[in-house]
């Protein structure tokens, strides 16, 4: 136990992925934390589908988040995908790698629905996240910041961390130069019940996988299917244990669960591809509109489509951030989308914004224990975050831009011919395979080199 430690109170704005997880880790190392989410009720903001949490994700919660919510999260996860799949728009194998089981309750891949991820994540927090809070602007004076709300309230603290995505006003204000631009991408989201008629409509390895499909005109789906660990009426299946299902039974949040068993679809195209007001079409209309950009696919993959709940539909505009150059550094600070914003084509975005809370929390117990100034703190955090965070969107936007070569009118087909011949390639030599699959995974965090860390608490955990 440190003898003499710093008090300080942190700020943030936002009750998403990232800075619900940095609340939780401030509140067990006993700094004063306070979370503002704009959303009226806990209820809210129950959208998307899933997510992928990698090992480095993995790594950030299981350091950040109390033991026994730790063990909640793993519990609430789908299946393992035992396959990475590409294919044709007739369900023709392209490419299909193997992914080991990872069984790891740390170091592994984990299928996680976002709607659960978010209630686990609010669990616990009662006292901590006060919601209807819109932020509006906040002035700095001296060591103190001040963050003032629309409802005409305003709290002080020592650190402001903007966690209010990608549409972030703190960003606005902070750093007017920041900028986030369209990629030219529009994806229709979609969801459906695993039910016998919707398994038997993909092959094996797509209903054990992840799978892409990579069609003419640059169009693309990816299909998740996802299964827990309990039926449709909620009773645990056979096989699991009796500490799992006591444990899920007891969880605060299971009343707010998305944890049925789905299939999740993402479809996606250059605009000039989709009707002008794509964005503001919804429900059945989107069912509609994935039917009629793809006539020649495979009609399993129709039936899929037609067989969508209309109500779980929407469109999403993909944008991203433009990186930038370090900043000066404040007590007003960054992290996740509010400041490295990135397209779903690496997967890897709620894990960076992970990896920011956990980055930023070991810096700050390094200000509760003496060891460094706040300022000090901060850079620290800021110069390895913006090394990181915008590799990740730089990576991210390559694999999905309206810029590729296969969205265009004429050589479109050209370019998916060479990627589905070189795909075929790797697909008929095995080394090439698990040389592919190795780097995917450790560009993912498999086996990535980190130093332990493990939070030292002063109050709440005693």
């Amino acid at each position: 136990m440190v003898e003499e430690e710093t008090a300080m109170k942190v700020l943030v704005i936002g009750g998403g992925t990232g800075g619900l997880a940095l609340a939780h880790g401030l509140r067990r190392a006993g700094i004063e934390v306070a979370v503002f989410e704009r959303d009226k009720l806990r209820t809210d903001g129950l959208h998307g589908y899933r997510v992928g949490i990698d090992p480095d994700g993995s790594r950030a919660l299981h350091a950040l988040l109390p033991p026994d919510l730790y063990d909640t999260f793993v519990a609430t996860r789908a299946r393992d995908p035992k396959y990475f799949t590409m294919l044709t728009e007739d369900l023709k194998e392209v490419l299909s790698l193997d992914l080991p089981p990872m069984p790891d309750p740390v170091e592994s891949e984990k299928s996680i629905s976002r709607m659960t991820l978010r209630q686990v994540l609010l669990t616990g927090l009662d006292d901590v996240v006060e919601f209807g809070k819109e932020f509006v602007r906040y002035e700095q004076d001296g060591d103190h910041v001040t963050a003032y709300f629309a409802d005409g309230s305003s709290t002080s603290g020592d650190l402001l961390v903007a966690a209010d995505g990608s549409g972030s006003r703190v960003r606005r204000q902070y750093l007017p130069q920041a900028r986030t631009e369209e990629t030219g991408i529009v994806a229709i989201a979609g969801k459906l019940p695993l039910t016998e008629e919707s398994a038997a409509l993909v092959p094996p390895k797509v209903f054990e996988g992840i799978s892409m499909v990579n069609a003419p005109r640059g169009l693309a789906c990816i299909l998740h299917v996802m299964e827990f660990q309990w039926d449709r009426d909620g009773i645990v299946r056979d096989g699991i244990g009796g500490s799992t299902e006591e444990l899920i039974r007891n969880w605060p949040g299971l009343q707010f669960d998305n944890t049925r068993d789905y299939i999740n679809w993402g479809l996606s195209a250059a605009k000039d591809k989709l009707p002008a007001d794509v964005m503001e079409l919804r429900g059945r209309e989107l069912v509609d509109l994935a039917l009629d950009l793809t006539p020649g696919w495979h009609p399993n993959l129709r039936r899929l489509f037609e067989l969508t709940d209309p109500g779980t539909c929407f469109p999403v505009n993909i944008w991203t951030s433009v990186p930038l150059e370090p900043w000066p550094t404040t007590n007003v600070t960054l992290l996740g989308d509010a400041i490295h914003t990135m397209t779903p084509g690496r997967g890897v975005g709620a894990n960076t914004a992970l990896r920011d809370a956990l980055q930023l929390c070991r810096t700050l117990v390094d200000v509760r224990d003496g060891r460094a100034e706040l300022l000090a703190a901060v850079r620290e955090y800021e110069a390895a975050m913006i090394e990181y965070g915008f590799d990740a969107v730089l990576k991210s936007r390559a694999q999905m831009s309206a810029d590729d070569p296969m969205h265009k009118p004429v050589i479109g087909r050209a370019a998916l011919a060479g990627f589905r011949t070189a795909m075929r390639t790797v697909n008929h030599m095995p080394p090439l395979k698990r040389r592919m699959r190795d780097s995917m995974l450790t560009y993912r965090g498999a086996d990535r080199d980190h130093d332990a860390f493990e939070i030292t608490p002063t109050n709440a955990d005693r």
